[in-house]
């Protein structure tokens, strides 16, 4: 059998339609992997058997089947990317091969566009911070390395959510779910003809979810919908698309496991290690002051149980068209949304009340006069006499910081491009010449006040107060629980343009020898402003609270950015059989400064990072039995791994530490299926890596060189899934029980390797029955209540860690929770 090149609109628009026929989905355990199609990060559609490069497409009945409770949950079932799911449904961290960012240059597109163009706007992300599965999203494509530089900007992987488009057969489907974490969601979608050359397909969810956490509120609540009309031409066919999201999604904050005093005592019975979390219904009416920039003093009022309010609007138009030897294709979309931010973060960790308490006495002797002869704690607004004493209770007290902030945004993107496949005496060449541009800003306004609280789940708040020998409180270092009103003040705003040129050529020298080239050029123009803050004092002299606020100056200050970027590619695929090859691939990734450096005063760090990622694979498919075996080597240069501690006398981040080196990964992943039989058949995802830290240095007094060979932070050398499944025909039904363990190995909370968030594995089991249109399907997340940390505070913890070898302050994974899902096609 030879390599089948797949061409031309009209085939593309039945691999799309049949993937996304509601109603006669395949089975995943049916695929024949030597035929899996996949679009992302080549010239045009082919067999993932035949790219040279690492690429995973999860089908909805794979999605479906994997029941995942996240888009990074999802990511999570392939190799090469680490991902932490523990900070609820959105906003998780992806990595992707040890790049050392919070999202691994990990580039999410909607059918071949980004929803907004940059990877983080203000407190967003275009990754699942935008993108959420439903029963509208056909399949999932993964590209990592490779050619993603060509094909998207500033990503050293792709994640291509491809939706369901209709067809000339009405379908449907409608799913219901149900958590025992209070969750409720419904889920459907409808497509169809509208005449014989127009189609259409819409659908979407709605959810309410009580949350993972004993919250005191909900975690999630709301959804979106989206929908599409296709209309087909002899030559082709024109889409146009719509999207509106709507969606409160809880941001889930670290916690301390452990008392700091002595690590053996556990704070289970103050925070549940599963269920336990800081966040505080007393946080639902928060009043956060500030002074703007005429002197007027300002107030927002805060509702923690908004969460992440992420709203937005997208459409699109997709044109493809066949015009003699040429392909025309032309994609454009625009967005436009808001995101509204309240969130509690981690700052430092639990102190011993007492001493705590007694830090502050000399400073509110000098503010209250000497009469103050002590210092204690009283609940929140009680004026001192709702008194609070800790011994009773852990002994310990914290702080943590309520974040308000809210970002309105625009996105406009487009990409034209032209496809060919010319024949030469010497093999043929599929070219394709590409142009990308895109528009896109935001205005946005943070501002960050610190609160004093208990030590235990849904903690009331604290004040600290000065109280004279009779026992009345005559002055407080809080305010109504605020240890520092105004912590840290930002509001300012950018537009960024970008204009991309791009071209491709995948050249089949042979049947078995193919060669691929790519080039993107890239010129950014960035525009910003900024309004200026300074330090202020509120004038409350009852309080220490609001002594040393930010304020605005009324200073606006502006700047202007125009920067380049090149990125290349050069691989190469052999098949030694029909059933074996062999692949190579090497490619540069120039990273430019991102939009929303031009609103940062002062100013950081301007320079360009780099990454040069070189990958080799062997791969073997024999129908439902395939592996997929690739080595990688990824070098950053230069790493920029500065950062703003946590400075507890200020209440803020401004602690600037500077680290400058680069960061190198090299390892191997591995994701294949074993059929062992027709019912029986292991499947998984292996990735082992060394990330590591190299030519470390810091012009800020710390000794960056310790941090040289350290293990990169939060990255495991080890993580991985297995997933058997037993398939069971019962006369004309099916019965399917699966499982899934998942590991992850040591990692670190620091540069210097000094405190460890420990190894953890979990399972997950699950059983479908399907009965003609009804399916039902029962998950169980870590059965076995399975302890794991993601991260510790990252707020205080990468320079020094916790001063302990593991960490006992973090975020951890998810307790036991199961979920019912009832579901029909038609």
């Amino acid at each position: 059998m030879k390599r089948s090149v797949w061409g031309g609109v009209a085939v593309f628009a039945i691999v799309c339609n049949a993937a996304g026929a509601m109603g006669q989905e395949a089975p995943a355990d049916n695929t024949d992997q030597l035929e899996e199609i996949v679009v992302t990060g080549s010239v045009r559609q082919q067999r993932r058997f035949d790219v040279s490069y690492a690429v995973n497409s999860l089908s909805q009945a794979d999605i479906l089947r994997l029941a995942p409770k996240s888009m990074t949950d999802l990511i999570s079932a392939v190799p090469g990317i680490h991902v932490e799911q523990s900070g609820g449904e959105v906003q998780n961290i992806t990595r992707v091969r040890g790049i050392p960012t919070d999202r691994g240059y990990l580039y999410y597109q909607q059918d071949g566009l980004p929803l907004y163009h940059e990877l983080d706007g203000f407190f967003f992300n275009q990754g699942d911070g935008m993108n959420r599965f439903d029963l509208m999203t056909e399949r999932l494509e993964v590209v990592r390395g490779g050619p993603a530089p060509i094909f998207a900007s500033a990503a050293a992987a792709i994640a291509n959510v491809v939706t369901v488009t209709g067809d000339q057969v009405a379908r449907g489907k409608a799913q219901l779910t149900l958590g025992s974490t209070g969750l409720y969601r419904l889920d459907a979608v409808q497509s169809g003809p509208i005449s014989d050359s127009t189609t259409f397909a819409i659908g979407g969810f709605y959810r309410y979810h009580e949350g993972y956490r004993d919250n005191g509120f909900p975690s999630d609540r709301g959804g979106q919908i989206r929908g599409n009309i296709k209309h087909e031409f002899d030559n082709g066919y024109v889409k146009v698309s719509g999207q509106f999201t709507d969606d409160h999604n809880l941001f889930y904050l670290s916690a301390p496991t452990a008392d700091p005093r002595n690590t053996a005592v556990s704070l289970d019975p103050y925070i549940d290690y599963h269920k336990g979390t800081l966040h505080t219904p007393e946080l639902r009416a928060a009043t956060l002051r500030y002074r703007d920039g005429a002197g007027v003093l300002q107030s927002v009022q805060g509702d923690l149980a908004n969460g992440r309010h992420m709203r937005f609007t997208n459409i699109g138009i997709d044109y493809q068209g066949a015009f003699a030897d040429w392909t025309l294709s032309a994609k454009a979309g625009y967005t436009s949304g808001r995101n509204h931010f309240d969130a509690l973060y981690t700052t430092t960790n639990p102190v011993d009340a007492a001493s705590y308490a007694a830090g502050f006495l000399a400073r509110s002797q000098a503010a209250f006069g000497s009469g103050v002869a002590r210092m204690g704690y009283a609940f929140a607004g009680t004026g001192g006499a709702g008194i609070y004493d800790p011994a009773r209770d852990s002994g310990l007290v914290v702080q943590a910081q309520y974040r308000s902030v809210t970002a309105d945004f625009y996105s406009g993107q487009s990409d034209v491009s032209l496809t060919r496949k010319f024949e030469t005496g010497f093999g043929s060449h599929d070219v394709r010449f590409g142009l990308y541009g895109a528009l896109w800003g935001l205005d946005n306004f943070a501002l960050y006040q610190n609160y004093l609280m208990q030590v235990r789940t849904q903690p009331r708040l604290l004040d600290l107060a000065a109280y004279n020998a009779g026992g009345t409180a005559v002055g407080f270092v809080t305010d109504k629980g605020a240890l520092n009103v105004a912590a840290s003040l930002n509001s300012g705003g950018y537009d960024g343009r970008l204009f991309a040129f791009y071209g491709a050529d995948t050249w089949d020298v042979t049947d078995r020898l193919r060669i691929d080239v790519g080039l993107r050029h890239e010129r950014y123009s960035y525009d910003g402003y900024g309004r200026l803050t300074g330090t202020a004092d509120l004038g409350d002299k009852t309080t220490l609270a609001d002594d040393a606020t930010r304020a605005f100056t009324g200073a606006v200050g502006t700047q202007s950015l125009d920067v380049t970027a090149t990125n290349w590619t050069v691989g190469g695929n052999f098949d030694l059989t029909d059933h074996f090859g062999i692949y190579a691939r090497t490619s540069r990734l120039e990273v430019p400064p991102v939009a929303s450096i031009t609103s940062t005063y002062p100013t950081p760090s301007l320079a360009a990072s780099n990454a040069r990622m070189h990958e080799v694979g062997v791969k073997a498919s024999f129908g439902r039995t395939y592996l997929y075996l690739t080595g990688f080597y990824t070098k950053f240069d230069p790493l920029n791994a500065s950062f703003t501690a946590f400075n507890p006398q200020t209440g803020r981040s401004d602690q600037t530490i500077n680290f400058i080196g680069n960061a190198e990964n090299k390892g191997v992943e591995a994701d294949g299926k074993w059929q062992i039989t027709d019912a029986l058949s292991l499947a998984g995802a292996f990735t082992y890596q060394e990330p590591n830290y190299i030519d470390f240095s810091s012009n800020t007094g710390a000794d960056g060189s310790r941090a040289n060979g350290k293990q990169i932070v939060r990255e495991p050398k080890i993580f991985f899934n297995i997933q058997p499944t037993f398939n069971i025909p019962i006369e004309e039904d099916n019965l399917s029980l699966y499982g899934r363990y998942d590991y992850v190995s040591k990692r670190y909370t620091d540069f210097f390797n000094n405190t460890a968030l420990p190894s953890y594995g979990y399972f997950t089991v699950g059983a479908t029955y399907d009965h003609g249109d009804w399916s039902v399907q029962v998950v169980g997340d870590n059965i076995t209540n399975a302890k794991g940390m993601t991260e510790g505070n990252t707020a205080g913890d990468r320079l020094a860690g916790q001063g302990v070898p593991t960490a006992i302050f973090g975020r951890t994974i998810f307790g036991r929770n199961y979920r019912l899902m009832l579901s029909r096609k038609w």
